[in-house]
Protein backbone atom coordinates (compact mmCIF):
# COMPACT_ATOMS: atom_id res chain seq x y z
CA UNK A 1 0.00 0.00 0.00
CA UNK A 2 2.81 2.51 1.33
CA UNK A 3 4.49 1.06 -2.42
CA UNK A 4 0.89 2.29 -4.65
CA UNK A 5 0.64 5.69 -2.36
CA UNK A 6 3.99 7.18 -3.30
CA UNK A 7 3.56 5.45 -7.36
CA UNK A 8 0.41 7.82 -7.19
CA UNK A 9 2.21 10.89 -5.62
CA UNK A 10 5.25 10.84 -7.87
CA UNK A 11 2.50 10.28 -10.97
CA UNK A 12 0.58 13.37 -9.92
CA UNK A 13 3.80 15.43 -9.38
CA UNK A 14 4.60 14.16 -12.84
CA UNK A 15 0.85 15.14 -13.93
CA UNK A 16 0.90 18.31 -12.29
CA UNK A 17 4.45 19.05 -13.47
CA UNK A 18 3.35 18.71 -17.03
CA UNK A 19 -0.03 20.23 -16.53
CA UNK A 20 1.75 23.07 -15.90
CA UNK A 21 4.33 23.37 -18.73
CA UNK A 22 1.01 23.51 -20.73
CA UNK A 23 -0.81 26.67 -18.69
CA UNK A 24 -0.31 29.73 -19.55
CA UNK A 25 0.30 31.84 -16.45
CA UNK A 26 -2.46 31.85 -14.64
CA UNK A 27 -4.37 29.67 -15.57
CA UNK A 28 -7.40 29.29 -13.24
CA UNK A 29 -8.55 30.74 -10.04
CA UNK A 30 -7.65 28.67 -6.79
CA UNK A 31 -10.87 27.63 -5.26
CA UNK A 32 -9.15 28.62 -1.85
CA UNK A 33 -9.18 32.11 -3.11
CA UNK A 34 -12.93 32.71 -1.70
CA UNK A 35 -14.63 30.50 0.60
CA UNK A 36 -17.63 31.98 -0.33
CA UNK A 37 -20.13 30.54 -2.53
CA UNK A 38 -20.90 33.60 -4.87
CA UNK A 39 -20.82 33.69 -8.38
CA UNK A 40 -17.66 36.15 -7.73
CA UNK A 41 -15.93 33.42 -5.65
CA UNK A 42 -16.15 30.64 -8.40
CA UNK A 43 -13.12 28.78 -10.09
CA UNK A 44 -14.83 26.96 -12.54
CA UNK A 45 -18.14 27.70 -14.42
CA UNK A 46 -20.02 26.09 -17.14
CA UNK A 47 -22.80 27.42 -18.55
CA UNK A 48 -25.88 26.29 -20.83
CA UNK A 49 -29.07 27.58 -22.22
CA UNK A 50 -32.11 26.18 -21.45
CA UNK A 51 -34.95 25.64 -24.83
CA UNK A 52 -36.48 28.97 -23.53
CA UNK A 53 -33.34 31.20 -23.65
CA UNK A 54 -32.64 31.27 -19.72
CA UNK A 55 -28.85 31.24 -19.39
CA UNK A 56 -27.52 28.54 -16.71
CA UNK A 57 -24.32 28.42 -14.62
CA UNK A 58 -23.25 25.59 -12.52
CA UNK A 59 -20.33 26.42 -10.52
CA UNK A 60 -18.07 25.72 -8.27
CA UNK A 61 -16.75 27.46 -5.02
CA UNK A 62 -16.46 27.55 -1.23
CA UNK A 63 -16.39 23.69 -1.34
CA UNK A 64 -19.85 23.72 -2.44
CA UNK A 65 -21.52 23.39 -6.47
CA UNK A 66 -24.31 26.12 -7.20
CA UNK A 67 -26.27 27.18 -9.87
CA UNK A 68 -27.23 30.77 -11.37
CA UNK A 69 -29.65 31.45 -14.02
CA UNK A 70 -29.64 35.06 -16.64
CA UNK A 71 -32.54 35.49 -18.83
CA UNK A 72 -30.68 38.81 -19.84
CA UNK A 73 -27.62 37.32 -21.44
CA UNK A 74 -25.38 37.29 -18.75
CA UNK A 75 -26.26 40.67 -17.45
CA UNK A 76 -27.65 39.81 -14.76
CA UNK A 77 -27.85 36.74 -12.53
CA UNK A 78 -30.66 35.03 -10.03
CA UNK A 79 -29.43 34.75 -6.38
CA UNK A 80 -27.15 31.43 -6.53
CA UNK A 81 -29.16 28.08 -5.37
CA UNK A 82 -26.73 25.52 -3.24
CA UNK A 83 -26.97 22.06 -5.46
CA UNK A 84 -24.45 20.77 -2.35
CA UNK A 85 -25.94 20.64 1.07
CA UNK A 86 -22.28 19.69 2.77
CA UNK A 87 -19.62 21.08 1.61
CA UNK A 88 -17.02 18.94 -0.47
CA UNK A 89 -13.38 17.72 -1.61
CA UNK A 90 -14.49 18.80 -5.22
CA UNK A 91 -12.21 17.59 -7.78
CA UNK A 92 -9.99 20.60 -8.52
CA UNK A 93 -7.59 19.58 -10.71
CA UNK A 94 -7.35 21.52 -14.34
CA UNK A 95 -9.66 19.63 -16.26
CA UNK A 96 -12.01 18.74 -13.72
CA UNK A 97 -15.78 21.14 -13.84
CA UNK A 98 -19.05 20.67 -12.81
CA UNK A 99 -21.49 19.60 -15.46
CA UNK A 100 -25.22 21.08 -16.21
CA UNK A 101 -28.04 20.18 -18.90
CA UNK A 102 -31.03 21.81 -18.49
CA UNK A 103 -34.46 20.29 -20.59
CA UNK A 104 -37.55 22.10 -22.04
CA UNK A 105 -39.74 21.10 -19.08
CA UNK A 106 -37.68 22.97 -16.52
CA UNK A 107 -35.52 19.94 -15.43
CA UNK A 108 -31.75 20.50 -14.76
CA UNK A 109 -29.64 17.49 -14.85
CA UNK A 110 -26.26 18.62 -12.93
CA UNK A 111 -23.01 16.12 -12.49
CA UNK A 112 -19.69 16.41 -10.49
CA UNK A 113 -16.93 15.13 -9.16
CA UNK A 114 -14.99 14.85 -5.54
CA UNK A 115 -11.40 13.70 -3.89
CA UNK A 116 -12.17 10.81 -1.98
CA UNK A 117 -8.58 10.32 -0.37
CA UNK A 118 -5.11 11.92 -0.89
CA UNK A 119 -3.88 10.12 -3.65
CA UNK A 120 -6.21 11.65 -6.15
CA UNK A 121 -9.64 9.39 -6.35
CA UNK A 122 -12.43 10.49 -7.21
CA UNK A 123 -16.19 10.00 -7.10
CA UNK A 124 -18.51 11.13 -9.82
CA UNK A 125 -21.92 12.60 -8.10
CA UNK A 126 -25.12 13.37 -10.16
CA UNK A 127 -28.63 15.07 -9.34
CA UNK A 128 -31.56 16.89 -10.39
CA UNK A 129 -33.88 19.45 -10.15
CA UNK A 130 -37.07 18.84 -11.25
CA UNK A 131 -38.96 22.66 -10.11
CA UNK A 132 -36.77 24.68 -12.79
CA UNK A 133 -33.56 25.39 -10.98
CA UNK A 134 -35.15 26.43 -7.43
CA UNK A 135 -33.94 23.08 -5.76
CA UNK A 136 -31.77 19.78 -6.28
CA UNK A 137 -31.93 16.25 -5.02
CA UNK A 138 -29.44 15.04 -2.57
CA UNK A 139 -26.63 14.21 -5.05
CA UNK A 140 -25.85 10.33 -5.23
CA UNK A 141 -22.47 8.82 -6.91
CA UNK A 142 -23.71 7.85 -10.36
CA UNK A 143 -22.08 4.20 -10.31
CA UNK A 144 -22.48 2.04 -7.68
CA UNK A 145 -18.35 0.87 -8.05
CA UNK A 146 -16.45 2.23 -5.56
CA UNK A 147 -13.31 2.56 -7.75
CA UNK A 148 -12.07 6.21 -8.57
CA UNK A 149 -14.10 8.35 -11.20
CA UNK A 150 -13.48 11.90 -13.00
CA UNK A 151 -14.20 14.21 -15.28
CA UNK A 152 -17.69 13.63 -16.35
CA UNK A 153 -19.46 14.53 -19.10
CA UNK A 154 -23.31 14.85 -19.44
CA UNK A 155 -24.94 15.40 -22.74
CA UNK A 156 -28.72 16.14 -23.32
CA UNK A 157 -30.41 13.94 -26.29
CA UNK A 158 -33.34 14.70 -28.43
CA UNK A 159 -35.86 12.84 -26.20
CA UNK A 160 -35.37 14.50 -22.93
CA UNK A 161 -32.44 11.61 -21.72
CA UNK A 162 -29.63 12.32 -20.49
CA UNK A 163 -25.77 10.40 -21.40
CA UNK A 164 -22.76 10.93 -19.18
CA UNK A 165 -19.28 9.07 -19.17
CA UNK A 166 -16.69 9.28 -17.45
CA UNK A 167 -13.28 8.32 -16.59
CA UNK A 168 -13.41 5.20 -14.34
CA UNK A 169 -10.31 3.32 -12.52
CA UNK A 170 -12.22 -0.45 -11.67
CA UNK A 171 -10.30 -2.60 -14.56
CA UNK A 172 -7.44 -1.44 -12.67
CA UNK A 173 -8.38 -3.65 -9.47
CA UNK A 174 -8.88 -7.05 -11.12
CA UNK A 175 -5.84 -6.48 -13.44
CA UNK A 176 -3.71 -5.95 -10.24
CA UNK A 177 -5.10 -9.30 -8.99
CA UNK A 178 -4.37 -11.09 -12.03
CA UNK A 179 -0.07 -9.68 -11.96
CA UNK A 180 -1.27 -7.99 -15.22
CA UNK A 181 -0.13 -4.46 -16.18
CA UNK A 182 -2.73 -1.84 -16.66
CA UNK A 183 -2.35 1.28 -18.00
CA UNK A 184 -4.26 4.84 -17.50
CA UNK A 185 -8.25 4.32 -16.92
CA UNK A 186 -11.46 3.38 -18.82
CA UNK A 187 -14.45 5.79 -20.52
CA UNK A 188 -17.39 4.50 -18.82
CA UNK A 189 -21.13 6.08 -19.70
CA UNK A 190 -24.64 4.93 -18.41
CA UNK A 191 -27.96 6.77 -19.48
CA UNK A 192 -30.75 8.37 -17.68
CA UNK A 193 -34.50 8.17 -19.37
CA UNK A 194 -35.71 10.63 -16.31
CA UNK A 195 -33.53 13.65 -17.20
CA UNK A 196 -30.73 12.85 -14.78
CA UNK A 197 -32.54 11.92 -11.94
CA UNK A 198 -31.13 7.88 -11.91
CA UNK A 199 -28.76 6.16 -14.69
CA UNK A 200 -28.80 2.79 -16.11
CA UNK A 201 -26.09 0.31 -15.31
CA UNK A 202 -22.51 1.13 -16.47
CA UNK A 203 -21.21 0.01 -18.87
CA UNK A 204 -17.36 0.50 -20.72
CA UNK A 205 -16.62 2.25 -23.75
CA UNK A 206 -13.20 1.75 -23.86
CA UNK A 207 -9.76 0.54 -21.60
CA UNK A 208 -6.56 2.13 -21.22
CA UNK A 209 -7.32 5.61 -21.99
CA UNK A 210 -5.73 8.24 -20.31
CA UNK A 211 -6.36 9.02 -16.65
CA UNK A 212 -6.75 12.55 -16.16
CA UNK A 213 -8.05 14.67 -19.29
CA UNK A 214 -11.63 15.76 -19.47
CA UNK A 215 -13.74 14.19 -22.35
CA UNK A 216 -15.53 15.90 -25.45
CA UNK A 217 -19.20 15.34 -26.13
CA UNK A 218 -21.68 15.73 -28.69
CA UNK A 219 -24.46 14.11 -30.76
CA UNK A 220 -24.47 13.12 -34.10
CA UNK A 221 -27.96 12.99 -34.45
CA UNK A 222 -31.06 11.28 -32.40
CA UNK A 223 -29.60 8.68 -29.94
CA UNK A 224 -26.43 8.93 -31.35
CA UNK A 225 -23.94 10.33 -28.72
CA UNK A 226 -20.35 10.73 -29.81
CA UNK A 227 -17.17 11.37 -27.40
CA UNK A 228 -13.54 12.47 -28.11
CA UNK A 229 -10.77 11.47 -25.48
CA UNK A 230 -7.20 11.02 -24.89
CA UNK A 231 -6.79 6.86 -25.83
CA UNK A 232 -3.71 5.02 -24.78
CA UNK A 233 -2.42 3.88 -27.94
CA UNK A 234 0.40 0.83 -28.64
CA UNK A 235 3.47 2.14 -27.05
CA UNK A 236 2.18 4.40 -24.23
CA UNK A 237 1.48 7.08 -27.30
CA UNK A 238 -1.49 9.46 -25.61
CA UNK A 239 -3.22 10.81 -28.77
CA UNK A 240 -6.69 11.44 -29.26
CA UNK A 241 -9.66 9.14 -30.31
CA UNK A 242 -13.30 9.31 -31.34
CA UNK A 243 -16.04 7.07 -30.77
CA UNK A 244 -19.34 6.97 -32.18
CA UNK A 245 -22.23 5.33 -30.67
CA UNK A 246 -24.85 3.13 -32.52
CA UNK A 247 -27.34 4.11 -29.54
CA UNK A 248 -27.02 5.37 -25.87
CA UNK A 249 -26.38 1.40 -24.97
CA UNK A 250 -24.17 0.57 -27.86
CA UNK A 251 -20.45 1.62 -27.98
CA UNK A 252 -18.83 2.31 -31.41
CA UNK A 253 -15.13 1.41 -32.88
CA UNK A 254 -12.39 3.89 -31.52
CA UNK A 255 -11.25 6.12 -34.43
CA UNK A 256 -8.05 7.83 -34.32
CA UNK A 257 -8.05 11.62 -34.75
CA UNK A 258 -4.47 12.23 -35.46
CA UNK A 259 -0.76 10.62 -35.28
CA UNK A 260 0.75 12.88 -32.83
CA UNK A 261 2.91 10.19 -31.65
CA UNK A 262 3.24 11.90 -28.05
CA UNK A 263 4.28 9.02 -25.53
CA UNK A 264 4.39 10.26 -21.85
CA UNK A 265 3.95 8.59 -18.70
CA UNK A 266 2.13 11.12 -16.93
CA UNK A 267 -0.75 12.97 -17.10
CA UNK A 268 -1.74 15.83 -19.69
CA UNK A 269 -4.10 17.46 -17.63
CA UNK A 270 -5.31 19.06 -21.03
CA UNK A 271 -8.04 16.84 -22.67
CA UNK A 272 -9.92 17.97 -26.07
CA UNK A 273 -13.70 20.03 -27.32
CA UNK A 274 -15.91 18.20 -29.42
CA UNK A 275 -19.09 19.83 -31.62
CA UNK A 276 -20.94 18.24 -34.26
CA UNK A 277 -22.58 20.81 -36.66
CA UNK A 278 -25.93 20.27 -38.56
CA UNK A 279 -24.52 19.07 -41.47
CA UNK A 280 -22.76 16.36 -39.30
CA UNK A 281 -19.27 17.50 -39.54
CA UNK A 282 -17.18 16.50 -36.21
CA UNK A 283 -15.11 19.44 -35.19
CA UNK A 284 -11.91 18.85 -32.63
CA UNK A 285 -9.78 20.88 -30.90
CA UNK A 286 -6.90 19.38 -29.05
CA UNK A 287 -3.57 19.84 -27.50
CA UNK A 288 0.11 18.12 -27.68
CA UNK A 289 3.41 17.75 -27.43
CA UNK A 290 3.79 14.68 -29.76
CA UNK A 291 7.17 14.15 -32.16
CA UNK A 292 4.80 14.58 -34.70
CA UNK A 293 3.35 17.86 -34.04
CA UNK A 294 3.32 20.51 -30.62
CA UNK A 295 1.04 23.06 -29.55
CA UNK A 296 -2.99 23.25 -30.11
CA UNK A 297 -4.72 21.62 -32.99
CA UNK A 298 -8.40 21.44 -34.64
CA UNK A 299 -9.40 18.86 -37.30
CA UNK A 300 -12.63 17.96 -39.05
CA UNK A 301 -14.45 14.57 -40.23
CA UNK A 302 -17.07 14.52 -42.40
CA UNK A 303 -17.52 10.67 -41.98
CA UNK A 304 -18.47 10.51 -38.66
CA UNK A 305 -14.42 10.09 -37.29
CA UNK A 306 -13.36 7.43 -39.49
CA UNK A 307 -10.84 9.80 -41.08
CA UNK A 308 -10.01 13.39 -39.92
CA UNK A 309 -8.41 16.15 -41.95
CA UNK A 310 -4.75 17.67 -41.74
CA UNK A 311 -4.45 19.21 -38.00
CA UNK A 312 -4.08 23.22 -38.38
CA UNK A 313 -2.09 24.66 -35.91
CA UNK A 314 -3.97 27.59 -33.20
CA UNK A 315 -2.05 29.92 -31.60
CA UNK A 316 1.21 31.56 -31.56
CA UNK A 317 3.99 29.24 -30.44
CA UNK A 318 5.87 32.08 -28.00
CA UNK A 319 2.50 32.89 -26.15
CA UNK A 320 1.82 29.30 -24.73
CA UNK A 321 -1.80 28.60 -26.65
CA UNK A 322 -3.52 26.89 -24.12
CA UNK A 323 -7.47 25.63 -23.63
CA UNK A 324 -8.90 25.45 -27.12
CA UNK A 325 -12.70 24.82 -27.39
CA UNK A 326 -14.58 24.40 -30.54
CA UNK A 327 -18.70 25.04 -31.02
CA UNK A 328 -20.51 24.83 -34.36
CA UNK A 329 -23.14 27.60 -34.06
CA UNK A 330 -25.78 28.58 -35.82
CA UNK A 331 -24.17 31.06 -37.81
CA UNK A 332 -20.68 29.26 -38.41
CA UNK A 333 -18.16 26.98 -36.26
CA UNK A 334 -16.01 29.40 -33.79
CA UNK A 335 -12.78 28.08 -31.97
CA UNK A 336 -11.31 29.98 -28.78
CA UNK A 337 -8.28 29.64 -27.21
CA UNK A 338 -6.02 31.48 -24.23
CA UNK A 339 -2.43 32.97 -24.49
CA UNK A 340 -0.35 34.95 -22.32
CA UNK A 341 2.17 37.43 -23.65
CA UNK A 342 3.82 38.38 -20.79
CA UNK A 343 1.66 40.86 -18.71
CA UNK A 344 -1.90 39.58 -19.67
CA UNK A 345 -3.87 36.82 -20.63
CA UNK A 346 -5.84 37.13 -24.03
CA UNK A 347 -8.75 34.77 -25.09
CA UNK A 348 -8.23 34.51 -29.12
CA UNK A 349 -10.91 33.31 -31.73
CA UNK A 350 -11.82 32.57 -35.28
CA UNK A 351 -14.55 31.50 -36.90
CA UNK A 352 -15.28 29.26 -40.32
CA UNK A 353 -18.77 29.58 -42.05
CA UNK A 354 -17.90 26.48 -44.69
CA UNK A 355 -17.61 23.71 -42.08
CA UNK A 356 -14.02 24.19 -41.11
CA UNK A 357 -12.33 24.50 -44.09
CA UNK A 358 -11.15 27.85 -43.92
CA UNK A 359 -11.01 29.97 -41.02
CA UNK A 360 -10.95 33.99 -39.94
CA UNK A 361 -7.75 35.51 -38.92
CA UNK A 362 -7.62 35.20 -35.28
CA UNK A 363 -8.48 37.98 -33.08
CA UNK A 364 -8.17 39.28 -29.37
CA UNK A 365 -12.11 38.82 -28.03
CA UNK A 366 -10.92 39.16 -24.25
CA UNK A 367 -8.38 39.95 -22.01
CA UNK A 368 -7.59 40.08 -18.12
CA UNK A 369 -4.62 40.67 -15.59
CA UNK A 370 -5.11 38.10 -13.04
CA UNK A 371 -6.18 34.01 -12.91
CA UNK A 372 -8.96 32.70 -15.47
CA UNK A 373 -10.77 29.47 -16.02
CA UNK A 374 -10.82 27.66 -19.40
CA UNK A 375 -12.58 29.86 -21.75
CA UNK A 376 -16.05 28.09 -22.91
CA UNK A 377 -18.63 28.73 -26.22
CA UNK A 378 -21.91 28.74 -25.70
CA UNK A 379 -24.89 29.19 -27.78
CA UNK A 380 -28.71 30.15 -27.36
CA UNK A 381 -29.16 28.97 -30.79
CA UNK A 382 -29.44 32.63 -32.18
CA UNK A 383 -25.72 33.54 -31.03
CA UNK A 384 -22.67 31.79 -30.14
CA UNK A 385 -21.15 33.73 -27.32
CA UNK A 386 -17.99 33.46 -25.14
CA UNK A 387 -18.34 32.31 -21.37
CA UNK A 388 -15.42 32.84 -19.11
CA UNK A 389 -14.69 33.27 -15.87
CA UNK A 390 -11.64 35.53 -14.24
CA UNK A 391 -10.91 36.71 -11.17
CA UNK A 392 -10.78 40.47 -11.62
CA UNK A 393 -13.35 40.92 -13.95
CA UNK A 394 -15.94 38.33 -12.77
CA UNK A 395 -17.91 36.33 -15.29
CA UNK A 396 -18.26 37.85 -18.62
CA UNK A 397 -20.98 36.16 -21.56
CA UNK A 398 -19.50 37.87 -24.73
CA UNK A 399 -21.79 37.12 -28.48
CA UNK A 400 -19.29 36.55 -30.92
CA UNK A 401 -19.85 38.02 -34.81
CA UNK A 402 -22.37 39.81 -35.62
CA UNK A 403 -24.25 36.48 -37.17
CA UNK A 404 -23.70 37.77 -40.97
Amino acid sequence: MLRMSLLATLAFTLCQTVAHAQMSHHQHASETACEETALRCASKVTPAFAPDGTLWLAFMAGGHISVASSKDQGRSFSAPVGVTKKKYTLDWGPDARPQIVPDKNGGIALAFSTFRDKAFNGQVFATKSADGGQSFAEPTPITANNESQRFVALGLDTDGSVFAAWIDKRNRVPAGEEGRKYEGAGVFFASSKDGGATYSETQLAADNTCECCRLGMAFAGPGRPVIVFRNIFEGGIRDHAVMTFADPATRGDVRRVSHDDWQIAACPHHGPSLSISAAGTYHVTWFTSGKARKGLFYARSQDEGRSFSDPIPLGRADRNPTRPYVLAGPHGTTVVWKEFDGEKTVVNAMTSHDEGKSWSTPSTIATTTDTSDHPMLVSDGQKTYLSWMTKADGYRLLPIGDGS
